[in-house]
């Protein structure tokens, strides 16, 4: 029971404290004392056949490491725990109770209690209630999320052997913040249900038995990067030199760029991967990484920092779903599909977050609505599990037993997205910094992304999320993130929980290909070009070619989106010019220009080389004139897409009103013309008709295979599920037996007026009778204790030499010992066969003699 209460009660869906310093409800606590912010706390969780684990871990863990350990173990709310007193027995440091508002202090070791939540807020521990409505007890998960919040990349998790998945979020939160993920290896755990969770994630550091994880921690945390709070300064002067030379190999590799992170973050990260190798040196990092190339694929996934949890931050969720999708539903119009972007999704939780909210409110609305949910990350890893849709049963300390009921399909280890928000999610690799956005959407939750990126970056970021989204749309930002520099673009609905809304009249796109490289990362330049001219933005690209012929020209893609308008084009297209225009050439295009634009279009992408139409005749306010159409495909260099540069020329005096009649033959050189255009629009179409119907046929042929798959997976899964069908019948008739023996052997045993206590081959107890209780003083919590270490009433001084002597010889042996109170009993020790015959410790029997004893001492 927690002797007060703590200073910010959560609600009824929170298991962690809120950091946020912007919130109201921050609690005021005193700052924490310099003595303390070097202080590493190390939260260690663990369930079923933990306790073995923990006697090997502190067994191995000096008493003056200066590190702080907080125990978090599955406990019976309904028994009192004497987990305290077992770890005691196995650490010389002090092992206390938590306690509320109990300040942490190095070289100590603190217990949960029973029916509780642990959280810690500047190095003080709280206890919280235990969620009983939630379902799952999960107090691994909420005190390491809570230790992640508040140590950062201080933070060490430890999982040891238990069952389930509790531990596998915390950790995830931890290593979100940067800090130390350490799980006992399967193999050696009594119970790998919690290790195998959390290796699963493919975020764990190290995974080692129980007995090696407190040696390497130790190691770890020798390393400088673990006691320096400026990574920059630890790497030393040249760290940013080969920073960028780091930046440069990932960027080669992943085709990533990671320099205009922020710088901090970075180092950061790799000082982290530094530490984990015992690397001290950035440059011998810069080699490594050079020489391996499994480890740059780690360092490029720990950067993209892909960690999220369903509902995070369940206050903004609730103030969205309140506020902002009502909204979107009352603006759509009938029949209207509403399209919602989700950049930087990791794996997945986010969008299905917003699917559930979605859905929930569709449900509720007459007429229904079509709902387009686009979730990307540059991490294609991570995208592949979110597909899958499958996650382990401790989200349910995230989600609502309704809605896990309603929206997911309960396995034996996992929860599976059900099929009905599944479905409304497409899931896409994607890189918001330099692939093109999705267009027209109605709402972008891009939540703690933009607090990594420096900035220069944000910038961009943010003028692509207003080109993205439809006039009133509205962006979700996550709760550490802001649009302050951006209220031109932007203005706040709910300033607390992130949410905006697009302005009317903001500057336009600023797409992802515009945006420079660092100028560390020019190439060497010709003599008399400047650095600027080597950057690969579109606005350089397309003024060179301009300079030389200076017709109105747009830039498309080659499905006609305009990303890039030149001159006066209201001859060719109805259309304001200007940059950022998100419309498409082939809506635009007056009469006469669209079958020869879509010829001309088709034929340079084909044969990426210019291609013309001469004599093109446009309708212009009622008269008609002739140009000549030219487009050119662009390069493809650094960041840009396949784009093209469509010119329209004028031909001279080619205005001229429409005359009812004309010669013959120039009649018949504009229909061939015409109709020579038209042949070839029709051609390009059929191509593109021809591949369409080519990729369906290969997509129907991988179904169909991916059907013969399933179907066989699931011949085998039922064969195996008869298999266990018999297993289990074979088990529960060997667990009726066994429980009657067992039933048969404590009856034994209480009745007997002999005294039993069985000791395993380190003679620490296993079992004792009632009986012997009066011979020493046993309790029920010294099963597990050495012989040597329990108070005797005998008046015999050998009686852990004589069971060693039994237990080496396997020879009984037979003493008559008296007791304190002056009773007599023949003590006999055997050794303890199993039944396969294999000795496993000794049995000692204590028979009382006492009255034999007086009637031979009357006798004699």
């Amino acid at each position: 029971m927690a002797k007060k209460s703590s200073p910010k009660k959560p609600s009824p869906a929170e298991t962690e404290i809120n950091l946020d310093s912007d919130s109201p409800e921050a609690p005021a606590e005193s700052p924490v004392p310099p003595d303390q912010q070097s202080l590493v706390i190390v939260g260690i969780g663990a369930s079923a056949g933990g306790q073995e684990a923990f006697e090997k871990f502190f067994a191995h863990m000096p008493d003056d490491s200066g590190l702080a350990f907080v125990v978090i173990q599955h406990l019976d709310p309904t028994h009192k725990s004497i987990l305290v007193e077992m770890l005691q027995r196995y650490t010389p440091l002090p092992v206390l109770p938590a306690e509320d508002g109990l300040r942490v202090e190095p070289n100590t070791v603190y217990v949960i209690p029973p029916n509780r939540n642990l959280a810690i807020l500047q190095g003080r521990l709280y206890l919280l209630e235990r969620e009983s409505a939630r379902g799952l007890h999960l107090p691994i998960d909420s005190f390491f999320r809570s230790l992640a919040q508040d140590q950062g990349d201080k933070a060490v998790g430890i999982i040891l052997s238990g069952t389930g998945s509790d531990g596998t979020l915390g950790l995830t939160a931890i290593k979100g913040e940067g800090g130390l993920t350490m799980v006992e290896d399967p193999a050696s755990a009594g119970y790998d249900g919690m290790p195998d969770s959390a290796i699963a994630t493919g975020l764990v550091d190290y995974v080692l038995p129980p007995e090696q994880l407190a040696g390497q921690l130790l190691s770890y945390l020798k390393q400088p990067y673990a006691r320096t709070p400026d990574p920059l300064a630890s790497l030393g002067p040249p760290a940013v030199d080969w920073l960028h030379k780091i930046y440069i190999l990932l960027r080669s590799q992943s085709g990533h760029d990671f320099s205009l992170y922020k710088q901090k973050m970075v180092a950061r990260r790799i000082e982290r991967r530094m530490a984990l190798h015992q690397i001290e040196r950035i440059e011998e990092y810069y080699r490594y990484l050079q020489q391996t190339p499994v480890e740059a694929d780690t360092l490029f996934k720990e950067l993209l920092i892909g960690v999220t949890n369903f509902f995070r931050d369940p206050e903004a969720f609730t103030a969205l779903e309140q506020e902002i999708i009502p909204r979107l539903f009352e603006l759509a119009e009938r029949g209207h599909s509403l399209r919602v972007w989700v950049p930087g999704c990791a794996t997945g939780e986010e969008a299905y977050s917003l699917a559930i909210l979605l859905r929930e409110t569709m449900d509720t609305l007459n007429p229904q609505f079509k709902v387009q949910l686009f979730a990307t990350d540059i991490n294609a890893k991570a995208i592949e599990q979110a597909r899958q849709g499958r996650y382990p049963l401790s989200i349910a300390a995230d989600v609502s037993p309704e809605r896990l009921q309603r929206f997911f399909l309960h396995g034996e280890e996992s929860y599976q997205v059900g099929e009905q928000i599944r479905g409304m999610v497409v899931f896409a690799v994607q890189s918001v910094i330099k692939d093109p956005p999705f267009s027209k959407v109605d709402l972008i939750s891009c939540r703690n992304l933009l607090i990594y990126l420096e900035p220069t970056l944000q910038k961009k970021v943010m003028s692509l999320f207003h080109y993205a989204l439809n006039p009133g749309g509205f962006l979700f930002l996550g709760t550490s993130e802001s649009t302050n520099e951006f209220s031109y673009l932007f203005s706040p609905i709910n300033r607390r929980w992130k949410l905006f809304q697009r302005t009317a009249d903001g500057p336009g796109l600023s797409p992802p290909f515009m945006i420079p490289p660092p100028p560390w990362a020019g190439e060497e330049k010709a003599p008399g070009v400047t650095a600027a001219d080597k950057r690969v933005g579109l606005r350089e690209l397309v003024t060179k070619l301009l300079l030389e012929q200076a017709p109105a020209a747009v830039v498309v893609n080659p499905t006609g989106d305009i990303f890039y308008i030149h001159g006066r084009t209201g001859n060719y297209l109805e259309l304001v010019s200007g940059e950022g225009v998100s419309s498409n050439i082939f809506r635009l295009a007056r009469e006469g220009l669209s079958a020869p634009l879509a010829s001309a279009m088709h034929k340079a992408a084909a044969t990426k080389e210019t291609a013309t139409h001469t004599g093109v005749q446009v309708k212009t306010n009622g008269q008609m004139q002739t140009i000549n159409l030219v487009v050119t495909p662009l390069p493809e260099t650094g960041d840009i897409r396949p784009l093209m540069l469509v010119q329209f020329h004028e031909m001279e005096s080619n205005l001229n009103p429409v005359m009812p009649a004309v010669t013959e033959s120039g009649r018949v050189t504009e229909l061939e013309q015409e109709l020579q255009a038209a042949r070839e629009y029709v051609q390009a179409t059929v191509e593109e008709l021809e591949a369409a119907n080519e990729e369906a046929k290969s997509t129907n042929e991988e179904m169909q295979s991916a059907n013969e798959e399933l179907e066989s997976s699931r011949e085998e899964l039922q064969s195996l599920n008869e298999e266990l069908v018999t297993l289990n019948s074979e088990h529960e008739q060997k667990i009726a037996r066994l429980t009657q023996v067992n039933n048969d052997l404590t009856n034994v045993l209480t009745r007997i007026d002999v005294g039993i206590i069985f000791l395993d081959s380190r003679l620490r107890i296993r079992r004792f009778n009632p009986a012997a209780t009066r011979i020493s003083n046993l309790i029920e919590g010294d099963v597990g204790r050495p012989i040597g270490h329990i108070v005797s009433n005998l008046r015999y001084e050998h009686l852990v030499q004589a069971a060693q002597e039994v237990l080496d010889s396997l020879a009984p042996q037979k003493t008559e010992v008296q007791s304190r109170d002056g009773r007599w009993y023949v003590m006999r020790i055997r050794p303890y066969r199993t039944v396969d015959n294999v000795i496993e410790g000794v049995m000692l029997t204590f028979n009382d003699i006492t009255e034999q004893k007086g009637v031979q001492a009357q006798l004699s």
